[in-house]
């Protein structure tokens, strides 16, 4: 079937976003509009190295998006899927046949937390990285720098400020818990060859955040002049605000074709999407793939063939040590990890390399729609039958 002006939008401009515009544009007949708020591209697994100040982090549009890409700069405001339109932050509206929605994943800090909110600052978004990157000029360079939180976020920003010669804390229940022991001892290792002091523990806990010191829960008080909160994640309120079915966090939750629950027009990818109520874990690494799967879909209802249901697996997870050190996690299908990994200058040399294919990827996709690849597996079929076993034992 040869289709004609079928009109896509695709709201959110990161990674998942840009690989799927890339990839409807391969369709001739598909009009495709890109819809971000920022006229350039964030690289958001460089934004520790923005927040440092020796990167910034982003990449012109007109190197990654395809020729048949239209770039709408501009929010998204509301969207009314019975009327296939999107009502836009400029006052303006964007009509489609079919809505790619994109819209990825920030973080703040906990409201529960007092003081949090006022004189912490978060690192998951461009802005925020870009306050931070300004802070750390208004204290002196042996001022103490606090970071709450020991995921990939919080161990790269540590180390990014250690290794330019601030004076860091890193506080947390586990460094890296996603990571196997054998690589959380290599981020440890590395950590502490930076400079990085480590607080961590099970019964770690912030209690208060204050302008110049970060509160524990054991009444003990650690100076910080500079406070970077990198737990917990959330995503924009677009979708619910639009009346469409979200899970509890907020993404837009669709079956395994991530075609929306509520509308065969609308379809997700990335850290917003929520396919069966069991999203994938939010990253670059799943947000690629998913943004390909999406575009797919889209393109076989357009057809009028059954869309694929997603197929994807995880190969590990790369975290930066500063620039000169890092550890690459191998791991199973599944996510868990693997006993195997690499660190050291080696983990920090692959993990740079996996940044950089990672705008390859996108790049060779605007060249080439269809050219992108992603590892496959059977761990998403085990997955939800593990989730329906647990439903059945509850009920």
């Amino acid at each position: 079937m040869t289709v004609q002006n079928i009109r896509v939008a695709v709201i959110g401009g990161g990674y998942a976003g840009v690989l799927a515009a890339n990839r409807l544009q391969g369709d001739a007949g598909v009009d495709v509009t890109l819809v971000n708020p920022r006229p350039r591209f964030v690289e958001r697994i460089r934004l520790h190295q923005l927040a440092a100040g020796n990167d910034d982090a982003t990449e012109a549009y007109d190197t990654l998006l395809g020729d048949r890409v239209r770039l709408l700069v501009d929010g998204a405001e509301r969207i009314d899927a019975a009327a296939h339109r999107v009502y836009l932050t400029s006052g303006d509206t964007l009509d489609y046949d079919y809505l790619l929605y994109a819209v990825g994943s920030t973080a703040g800090v906990p409201a529960a937390v007092p003081g949090a909110a006022e004189f912490a600052y978060p690192l998951s978004e461009f802005e925020q990285a870009t306050r931070l990157r300004s802070r750390p000029q208004d204290v002196a360079l042996g001022a103490p720098i606090v970071v709450v939180g020991g995921g990939l976020t919080g161990i790269e920003a540590a180390a990014e400020f250690a290794e330019a010669g601030r004076s860091v804390t890193l506080v947390t229940d586990v460094v890296g818990a996603s990571l196997g022991e054998s690589g959380r001892r290599s981020v440890v290792k590395a950590l502490t060859r930076q400079g990085v002091s480590i607080i961590d523990g099970p019964d770690i806990l912030v209690a208060a955040v204050e302008p110049d010191a970060v509160v524990m829960a054991d009444g003990n008080r650690l100076p910080s002049a500079v406070t970077v909160w990198t737990t917990g994640f959330g995503v924009p309120g677009l979708a619910a605000a639009s009346g469409l079915t979200t899970d509890e966090l907020g993404r837009l939750r669709t079956d395994e074709t991530l075609t929306s629950v509520d509308d065969p027009c609308v379809v997700a990818a990335g850290d917003a999407a929520s396919p069966s109520g069991i999203p994938l874990r939010m990253s670059c690494q799943s947000a690629g793939p998913l943004g390909i799967q999406a575009a797919n879909t889209v393109l076989a209802r357009i057809n009028g063939t059954e869309p694929a249901v997603i197929n994807q697996a995880f190969a590990g997870q790369c975290v930066s040590v500063g620039r000169s050190l890092g550890t690459v996690q191998f791991c199973h299908a599944d996510d868990s990890p693997r006993k195997a990994f690499v660190g050291g200058r080696t983990g920090a040399y692959v993990k740079e390399r996996v940044c950089r294919a990672t705008l390859w990827a996108i790049r060779r996709e605007a060249a080439k729609p269809g050219s992108y690849f992603w590892f496959h597996g059977d761990n998403r079929a085990r997955q939800l039958a593990a989730a329906q076993q647990e439903t059945l034992v509850i009920s």
